[in-house]
């Protein structure tokens, strides 16, 4: 994990003794260049507080589909190496998803179980994660984002509820207002750090 000692840890208004520093990845489900996805994602981590070193994975769209025949040190394909290695270097990760028929994309689950293997001792194994979105929708993706949260829980990450950030009306809300100049958005992004924050103290605390 990059050396984040010279930033000052995020302030907690609640009187919490100062949290440490972290790495958050972020996967992006979008594979399109001018997704509503992706520019949430990078808003995403441009509002990352002091303290926070958040960073969009380059693309899970040269992952090779998910095969055990693959899923070997010596044939496994660079891709994969390079996302499981960020995923095992990061803190925390926040996914961000699109929602296409109903469930979250095929590059993200792809990811999801590539990171899954082997069963209790993987890189996503008690590894905090939150999952958000955007839709064309009014609902947001809220489906997709259900689903995405059942499987990373069931590849044994330490999945948050909480807060939960479901953009309806994306394409719309975007083109009137970019996301990283939007003030509610900049208030629930603020909400999400500091939840992911806690559940990576919660999780030190609980290894210590």
């Amino acid at each position: 994990m990059p050396d984040l000692s010279h930033l000052s840890p995020l302030p907690d208004p609640r009187g919490v003794p100062d949290l440490p520093a972290v790495c958050v990845l972020v996967l992006l489900g979008s594979l399109r260049r001018g997704s509503a996805n992706r520019r949430l994602a990078h808003a995403l981590a441009a509002a990352a507080p002091p303290g926070v070193l958040a960073t969009v994975h380059p693309t899970l769209g040269d992952l090779a589909h998910y095969d055990q025949d693959i899923d070997l040190p010596e044939v496994r394909p660079a891709p994969v190496e390079a996302l499981l290695a960020a995923v095992r270097g990061a803190d925390a990760l926040i996914a961000v998803t699109p929602e296409y028929n109903g469930t979250t994309s095929s590059a993200l689950k792809n990811a999801v179980d590539w990171a899954s293997r082997p069963a209790r001792r993987s890189p996503l194994s008690g590894k905090p994660v939150a999952v958000i979105g955007a839709a064309f929708g009014q609902h947001g993706g809220v489906w997709a984002q259900t689903e995405l949260r059942r499987a990373f829980e069931i590849a044994g990450a330490r999945v948050l509820t909480e807060p939960v950030i479901a953009i309806g009306g994306a394409g719309a809300r975007f083109a009137e207002l970019a996301p990283e100049a939007d003030p509610e958005l900049g208030t629930q992004l603020a909400a999400l750090y500091d939840a992911v924050r806690r559940a990576v103290a919660a999780g030190e605390g609980s290894a210590n």
